[in-house]
């Protein structure tokens, strides 16, 4: 196992899993589902592998691979993985897998859709293991394409409309990141590679002026897929339309997407425009927070409420970064994870839901724990765990970031608290509405069995016992990811 290039593998899993894919016959559905389920599951096997060769406590690039691509332009195939990526790495391996394992359930065009999800996963995985700068964009433009298909083949009955408008706002956002990865080229050490170019920012070889307009152009196309508030018209629609694999994707692993380029990138090798601009970023951050929560409150749709949810929780990643210091990184980091975890959970969850009442109508969905007790039970769980609760998951990421926010700006970050209050509010109402309400006439009519069957318990106890493991022990995330936090810290002196 010494010499294998276990990145370039981990990589080369779901693309041959595609392309057998797309050799089966499409009516041998059973055996594509199986062999997806089983190809993402060798997929999350091997990420395990990554983890255990990983030498925790070291801040350093490892396992870095580089194959020349384009030589005569500093292309390369490089690829890595650091105390930031691991864990995004490990949370796209383990959602796509709890995917492929709730897709057993799909009935319609199986052999497309595994085709996809096998693609998407390839996109995700490669722009948290890219190390070139083009590497970088051509798997960030290839997760667009998997997922606009997702949403308007097999979304609700506005999903056209909304795939549409995911893919043109990320589209015009990817483009002018484009723009800003170029000049990083032309006005840097004229090589693609991130190493090189974060090296050279960091010597302080970019003038003020330059990082001013790389950063802009940079922030734009992170910003739209965070999503930064007010780039962020394009989530609800696409939430709300997808089905719930691609719901739980987008939530869980692309909107860190954005998070990941600002602290891998624009943080990394812009740090004086940075800290410029991080007094902004900050407001944007707490804005986005009190904003989500308040528009969540007022949703009368279930999946809806969770995707301005996200917004709001998005919201602290967003200030923790802009404290960009270790508290900040380490927050914004860890929120990242747990909210990949817990929302992913919640949007499954709806969709359970959905199957059984075919509403998600908050007013009409009474009585979830009388008529399916395991599923009230879930809900209440993954509710407390979004809201914060201390001992779950999502209590540490928004407490770590705001200890950080605090420190850089007291004033900004107390607007915060707002939100914590509110998403208080909107959770414990839909528990009141949905849990614990009495059914009454003109609530939903409950359809389906009242126990949740082997696919469902296996896509959602896995993340119920990583949100309750990490709030108990966040050590087990901190120990990997806060030598990389103090580093960035000190790029910008704080």
């Amino acid at each position: 196992m010494k010499g294998i290039p276990v990145l370039s593998v981990l990589l080369l899993i779901p693309v041959v899993a595609s392309l057998v894919v797309l050799l089966l016959p499409g009516r041998m559905e059973r055996l594509i589902k199986g062999f997806t389920i089983a190809a993402v599951a060798l997929t999350f096997g091997w990420s395990l592998l990554v983890l255990s060769r990983f030498t925790i406590g070291s801040g350093a690039m490892q396992m870095i691979q580089s194959v020349p691509w384009v030589p005569a332009i500093g292309m390369s195939f490089k690829l890595g993985i650091d105390g930031l990526s691991l864990p995004l790495i490990m949370l796209t391996s383990l959602l796509t897998l709890l995917c492929g394992i709730y897709t057993w359930r799909l009935d319609k065009q199986v052999k497309a859709f595994c085709f996809l999800l096998l693609l998407l996963l390839v996109g995700m995985l490669g722009v948290f293991l890219a190390l070139d700068a083009v590497l970088f964009y051509v798997f960030w433009e290839l997760v667009l394409v998997p997922m606009f298909f997702m949403i308007g083949i097999w979304g609700g009955a506005n999903r056209r409309y909304a795939s549409v408008k995911f893919f043109i706002y990320t589209l015009i956002g990817s483009v002018v990141m484009l723009l800003g990865l170029l000049l990083l080229f032309f006005w840097g050490p004229h090589t693609f590679d991130m190493q090189a170019i974060i090296a050279w920012g960091q010597a302080g070889k970019f003038t003020l002026q330059q990082q001013g307009w790389i950063f802009g152009a940079l922030f734009l196309g992170f910003a739209v897929k965070v999503p930064i508030f007010p780039f962020h018209t394009w989530l609800p629609d696409a939430h709300v339309e997808a089905p719930t694999v691609g719901s739980v994707l987008l939530a869980g692993v692309l909107l860190k997407m954005g998070g990941y380029g600002l602290l891998r990138v624009s943080l990394s090798a812009l740090p004086q425009a940075f800290a410029a601009f991080s007094p902004y970023l900050a407001v944007l951050g707490v804005i986005g927070i009190v904003y989500g929560a308040a528009v969540a409150l007022t949703q009368k749709d279930l999946k809806k409420m969770v995707a301005y949810s996200s917004v709001s929780h998005m919201g602290f990643v967003v200030l923790g970064i802009a404290a960009a210091n270790s508290a900040g990184v380490d927050g914004a980091a860890m929120q990242m994870f747990t909210h990949g975890i817990i929302t992913g959970m919640l949007f499954f969850l709806v969709g359970m839901i959905y199957e059984r009442y075919h509403t998600k109508e908050i007013a009409r969905l009474r009585g979830l724990i009388t008529a399916v007790p395991a599923l009230g039970i879930l809900w209440v769980f993954a509710s407390f765990a979004s809201l914060g609760l201390p001992g779950l998951a999502g209590f540490v990421g928004e407490f770590t970031s705001l200890m950080g926010g605090l420190q850089v700006f007291p004033v900004i970050t107390a607007f915060a608290v707002i939100g914590i209050v509110l998403t208080a509010a909107y959770f414990l109402r839909t528990l009141q509405a949905v849990v614990f309400a009495p059914h009454e006439e003109d609530s939903a009519r409950y359809e389906g069995p009242h126990t949740m069957d082997g696919t469902e318990m296996a896509a959602v106890a896995p993340l119920a016992a990583i949100a309750f493991a990490l709030g108990v022990y966040p050590m087990l995330f901190f120990s990997i990811v806060d030598p990389v936090g103090r580093a960035l810290a000190t790029l910008v002196g704080r």
